[in-house]
């Protein structure tokens, strides 16, 4: 006999992927900008409120980036779904 998938599984797979995305776009915005601009002599670099650019865009704005994205996903992707058991539900 099949037993039926409880509906809150899809819903935690989905936003799993949704945080796995997050953490990806965040890599790729942090590897980019170290690695893109940090790449040169030291003497090159240009530096903004005395840090270097590449660190600056990789760790500052990119850390002000995914707070921004992190509370947009929450206020309209994520659900709040109850934990407790409902009536019917096979343990």
């Amino acid at each position: 006999m099949k037993e039926k998938k409880d509906y809150r599984f899809r819903i935690a797979h989905r936003e799993a992927w949704i945080g796995v995305s997050l953490a990806v776009v965040n890599f790729l915005w942090w590897y980019g900008f170290a690695y893109g601009l940090g790449g040169k002599s030291v003497s090159e670099y240009k530096y903004i409120w005395g840090l270097p650019a590449w660190f600056f865009y990789s760790c500052v704005v990119g850390f002000l980036l995914m707070v921004l994205l992190v509370i947009i996903v929450v206020k309209t992707m994520l659900k709040e779904i109850p934990f407790d058991e409902e009536e019917g539900d096979v343990k």
